[in-house]
This record gives structure tokens, sequence and C-alpha cells, in this order.
């Protein structure tokens, strides 16, 4: 489930839905790795054990935002580089489904689990189908496809 939340923060934020985006684990560096379509790393995201949160970094190496465990609110919280609130991210048990939200509480998008199709779907704030995230069994990753 860590590792499905990391896909869509990274999603959201880095606005890459104009193109495919490919996520594969690292276990040589222990980290999860973002490609564009071209196969160019264009992020990549670790767990740091001592703030027990979720950083995500560019290609260069540069810390762009992190993620931690709200137990408080039971929500995932999204802060950039320096600390400031972005969004969150929480799970809709009612709607079954997990919504992103930005830094004033409004929706952004969400994602539906697919089991027809066996992937989640991904949506916007508005409803719009806008892609959808797929476990491509031969090469072990998760594969982001933009509609």
């Amino acid at each position: 489930m860590k590792t499905f939340i990391l896909i869509w923060l990274f999603f959201l934020t880095a606005n890459c839905y104009s193109q495919d985006v490919t996520q594969r684990y690292n276990d040589y560096l222990d980290r999860t790795e973002f490609y564009d379509s071209r196969g160019m790393l264009i992020g990549y995201a670790k767990y740091n054990s001592y703030f027990e949160r979720t950083e995500f970094y560019d290609a260069q190496g540069n810390l762009v935002k992190y993620e931690k465990k709200n137990e408080y609110f039971n929500r995932t919280d999204i802060k950039d580089r320096t600390g400031n609130q972005k969004g969150y991210i929480k799970e809709n048990e009612y709607l079954n489904r997990q919504e992103t939200y930005d830094s004033n509480g409004n929706l952004k998008g969400y994602q539906k689990w697919n089991d027809y199709l066996n992937r989640y779907d991904v949506y916007d704030s508005k409803g719009n189908h806008i892609g959808y995230n797929k476990y491509n069994e031969y090469f072990k990753r998760w594969e982001f496809t933009a509609l």
C-alpha cells in the first residue's frame, strides 16, 4: 500500500498525465525509481527510517517533498522540502477510493481499484477518467498510462 501511495503521489505532483511514467524498485539502491516514456530517470523515492517518512528526490538527488503518516487525522501528509503542508492523501471507506487533497482541503483527484481490468483507475477532481496504474508482470513494475 505504501508503494501505491508513492506512485499516486508522484503522478499528481509531477503533472505527468501527458506521458507514460514507469515506476521500478531498485533493490541495489533500496529505492523506488520513476522513469519517463523514453526511459530517462526523472526522480526517485526512498524511505527515511530516522524521520519515519518517504522522501521524494529529483533525478539530480535534490529533495523535492516528503510524506509522513499522520496518525491523529488518519491520513498521509504531503510536505515540501522545507516542511510546508502541500496536501494529503486519505482513504475514503464509504466510496472505496483513495483521495488526494491540496493544502486547502480541496479534492485534487482520486483513484479506485478496477476489478474487471485489474488496475487502478485515476480520476481528476471533476470525476474525469485521466489514466490508470497497472502492474506489468513481465517487467515487475507499475506503469501509469494517460488517456
